[in-house]
């Protein structure tokens, strides 16, 4: 990672300013020798009493801890010495963690340390690990110079005061709930050091940029992202690769058969499936809409075979196979799509008609024929609303009413940046779906694990990663452009135009200085001059959806 990784595109990225690690079980670790004077529970008991934690403080010396001790416990205080000892000797630092935080370090955090320990086994500890690593702290706050420890309020007093920090822009780090706890309550954000990796994981996800993160995995992987299935069989798809291109317009990335005509799921037209796997009409019209190989003049005729293919209630079908008559409702919504966005929509009346049923009685609920779960339904049918301003008027309201009900429900990473997506477009940001996805995020910038399509007659399912990535990189751009405008918009309405002040030309220059996207709106004539109904126009125009073309 560089110093460009963090504080960078979101407003995520730049929440915090610095971290503080705990020093024991977290950066440095210790065991003892197979038999040890005292047995490790004991140890453990002794350094957890009242005793040690005054020693910890500094209020009491070495001899009189060990003579405390030795008296509770019914110990030899030689005893209690030497067992420290061997713990001490076998401390080890935790390269993997100062890497971390040498990176971290680089890229431009303030870096402390806060740890319970006394003035003894500090000296002890600060011998372990090197100048270099050492350097890397800002400060090492201990409790023996402190004269506090943790959990008690006063040491993150002590520490928020000599560093200046914002407690809601710092992270602690440490491998006890109770120090987590204290350092939650005053705002920090608490990670309990219990698995390492999920640790380092975490820490990427709240301190870096996780677009370009996301962005560097999919360049790394450059047309090499490949699908997987539920069985275990690895492959490239056009379609997959279709999809990446829609989500990145990048077509650097994807590998794909850049068809004359009709579109193929697979290359070769061949799989596992059948030996001969037909052409479709959901990747086609995908390939259509992404690709600029492919001329007008051969698009329309391509719609023209399309039509070919609707069953008896002139509802479009999945495949260029008459012998194979199936319906999907996301496959109909992606047909349409090409269809309105070249001016031909209204050849498929009845398609659109049963996407309104599907839409009005959530029959996409759980999930479609060949497409898992809700979200994706909602997602596709946001591109159909983005490109139709008559689908959008017939279906826009529903469809932020269906889009807001999916808030809360748990999803992998690509039901969360599906839904994320058709959030925006209906002008409103699911907070918690964001939240839930950027901590998804993998350590190599990816994400994964989440299945997104199937074969229709059989259980398996298929995934890749490059999608997943893609779409969750879309999703969290798609709030940071619409968070942008809310600002912009609110700006305007709360500065320009203070409601009941001004007259006509107020409100005229602040629609044509084209704040507002969405419908046109009517040029405002001298009979709005002193009628509420204009504001209650303006009003509604501030929660107009905005429509991002991709």
């Amino acid at each position: 990672m560089t110093p460009t990784d963090v504080h960078n595109t979101s407003s995520h990225s730049n929440l915090y300013t610095a971290i503080i690690f705990d020093l024991g079980d977290v950066l440095f670790t210790w065991s003892l020798s197979s038999n040890p004077p005292l047995p490790e529970k004991l140890l453990r008991r002794i350094l957890s009493c009242s005793h040690w934690f005054e020693y910890e403080k500094g209020n009491i010396n070495e001899a009189e801890v060990y003579s405390r001790v030795a008296k509770d416990f019914l110990v030899d205080p030689a005893a209690v010495k030497d067992t420290l000892q061997v713990a001490q000797d076998s401390l080890q630092s935790n390269t993997k963690m100062l890497e971390v935080i040498q990176e971290l370090k680089e890229a431009g955090l303030m870096i402390y340390a806060m740890s319970n320990i006394s003035a003894p086994s500090w000296e002890i500890l600060e011998r372990k690990a090197t100048p270099s690593h050492w350097a890397l702290f800002d400060h090492v706050f201990t409790s023996a110079s402190a004269h506090q420890r943790k959990p008690n309020l006063g040491f993150f007093r002590h520490v928020i005061e000599r560093t200046g920090i914002d407690p809601s822009r710092t992270i602690l780090v440490d491998d006890k709930l109770e120090n987590v706890l204290t350092a939650r309550s005053f705002g920090m954000h608490g990670i309990i050091f219990d698995n390492e990796s999920k640790v380092i994981k975490d820490l990427k996800n709240l301190c870096y940029d996780p677009v370009l993160r996301g962005k560097r995995f999919l360049t790394s992987h450059k047309k090499n992202l490949k699908t997987v299935t539920s069985n275990g069989i690895e492959f490239m798809d056009d379609y997959s690769q279709l999809i990446i291109l829609l989500a990145t317009g990048d077509d650097s990335l994807v590998d794909y058969v850049k068809s004359p005509g009709q579109f193929n799921v697979f290359p070769d037209g061949t799989l596992f499936t059948t030996e001969v796997y037909p052409n479709d009409l959901d990747t086609t019209a995908i390939g259509l809409t992404v690709t600029d190989h492919v001329d007008v003049g051969t698009k329309h005729k391509i719609m023209d075979e399309m039509l070919e293919y609707r069953d008896s209630d002139a509802i479009i079908q999945v495949y260029f196979d008459h012998s194979r008559p199936r319906i999907d409702p996301v496959i109909c919504i992606n047909v349409l799509n090409l269809f309105y966005e070249n001016g031909r929509g209204h050849e498929l009346p009845e398609t659109l008609d049963w996407v309104e049923q599907v839409l009005t009685h959530r029959a996409y609920i759980s999930g479609t024929t060949y497409y898992i779960g809700a979200d994706v339904f909602l997602f596709f049918l946001s591109r159909l609303l983005q490109t139709s301003a008559e689908v959008r008027r017939r279906l826009g309201s529903i469809f932020k009413e269906r889009v807001i009900e999916r808030f809360g429900v748990e999803g992998d990473s690509l039901s969360l940046s599906a839904r994320i997506i058709a959030a925006t477009v209906a002008g409103v940001i699911d907070e918690r779906a964001l939240k839930n996805l950027l901590s998804m995020q993998c350590e190599d910038g990816s994400w994964d694990n989440s299945w997104f399509w199937k074969w229709g007659m059989s259980s398996i399912m298929a995934k890749n990663d490059g999608v997943t990535t893609a779409l969750a990189i879309w999703a969290i751009e798609e709030v940071q452009s619409l968070r942008k405008e809310q600002s912009e918009t609110n700006g305007c309405t709360q500065n320009a135009l203070p409601r009941n002040q001004g007259g006509i030309g107020h409100i005229q220059s602040w629609l044509d200085r084209g704040t507002v996207r969405g419908p046109k709106i009517p040029q405002i004539t001298e009979e709005w001059e002193y009628a509420d109904c204009a504001w209650e126009m303006m009003e509604s125009i501030t929660t107009t959806p905005k429509l991002y073309l991709r």
